[in-house]
């Protein structure tokens, strides 16, 4: 294994092809990830074969615990290689084991993105001293662990790819365009009409939302090869009205519906139906082999007031992926211990502030 040379350029390059060119890669391991989170420090490993050819790769982003004079390593949706490969996870986690020392970590955390099907590749974790939580409960993990996604659309034309959609959901596409909506590309200079979007869809469906400058570091901090802002507007009395709108991401042959936002009016135009026709069209022009919806919390539930997302993205007639999860390595299991229970006592701060805020949009919108 070897530690990265940020000032050496070539290995930059070098790691970045072999990350967005791996099927196991992620936009959340590519090295323009961390000027999204720019609030981490961040470091990566780097494993070879015997040739000298990169094999496997791992961008730890570091989080300083303050006071306590430690840190917290995360690899999301790392690492980048083989998940059955034991040689190569191992050589990547002697690695952290270096950047443990050097940034003086209480514990590491990887999410590798294989289902929790696959026994083999959680073993191999599991025997190199991970712990896993088994069937972690939704909202409990930092990435979502069941997902909605359209696979094997590599080589398909869009009509192909229509056609295994559900019959309501082509023609509310084809309504939506019949009736004067229409999707486009934008840069940063659509945040003024995608965050309002976005702040009334936090109030509807009660989740916090991040500010409007962290948009701004996600699109320009990937670029537009990586990242889009697709909005949907409609025209009336000449004015261009936002409708809904979506950041996503397309990298190492998968694009991602990562946040979306829609009005709470005109939604008898169908424009979210739009916005992820063209967004999956866009996966389709790239030659990627998925396209992830993301997150479906609650999916199992039709209780839920988060199950409506699961039904719309079902229209498009993909399939459930869920992931394995966390899997956490402890250095300092003493520091933990405290860190955790500041974390619990802090997020506890938030929670109730959050939960203020939204009763107080709320009978403002009364």
């Amino acid at each position: 294994m070897e530690i990265i040379n940020k000032s050496d350029k070539k290995l930059l390059e070098e790691y970045e092809e072999f990350t967005k060119g791996s099927k196991y890669g992620n936009f959340m391991q590519s090295l323009k990830w961390p000027k999204v989170k720019d609030n981490w420090g961040w470091d990566a490993v780097i494993s070879r074969n015997a040739d000298g050819s990169i094999r496997g790769t791992c961008l730890v982003i570091i989080k300083k615990i303050p006071i306590f004079g430690c840190t917290f390593l995360y690899a999301p949706h790392g690492p980048v290689c083989d998940w059955s490969d034991r040689e190569v996870m191992s050589d990547l986690f002697e690695g952290i084991k270096v950047l443990a020392k050097k940034y003086k970590a209480y514990q590491f955390m990887w999410d590798p993105p294989f289902e929790e099907s696959e026994e083999e590749r959680s073993r191999i974790i599991k025997d190199m001293g991970f712990s896993h939580i088994d069937n972690a409960p939704e909202l409990t993990t930092i990435q979502a662990r069941n997902n909605y996604m359209l696979r094997n659309i590599e080589g398909k034309t869009p009509d192909e790819v229509m056609m295994t959609f559900k019959p309501d959901w082509r023609n509310r596409i084809r309504k939506a365009g019949r009736k004067g909506v229409y999707c486009k590309v934008c840069g940063t200079e659509a945040l003024d009409d995608f965050y309002p979007l976005m702040e009334a869809t936090g109030i509807r469906d009660g989740f916090s939302i991040r500010g409007k400058e962290y948009f701004v570091k996600f699109i320009n901090g990937l670029g537009p090869e990586h990242c889009r802002l697709f909005m949907c507007y409609v025209e009336e009395d000449g004015k261009q009205i936002p409708l809904s709108g979506a950041v996503t991401t397309q990298y190492a042959g998968k694009t991602c519906y990562v946040y979306g936002a829609s009005a709470n009016h005109h939604r008898n135009l169908y424009p979210n139906y739009l916005m992820q026709w063209t967004m999956i069209n866009w996966a389709i022009e790239g030659k990627n082999y998925i396209y992830d919806f993301q997150g479906i919390p609650f999916y199992k539930d039709e209780t839920n007031p988060n199950y409506g997302v699961y039904k719309f993205k079902k229209g498009f007639n993909g399939e459930v992926v869920t992931y394995a999860g966390e899997y956490f390595y402890i250095f300092k299991p003493f520091m933990k211990k405290i860190v955790d229970l500041c974390e619990k006592i802090v997020m506890g701060i938030h929670e109730r502030k959050r939960q203020k805020l939204l009763k107080e949009r709320n009978k403002d919108m009364q």
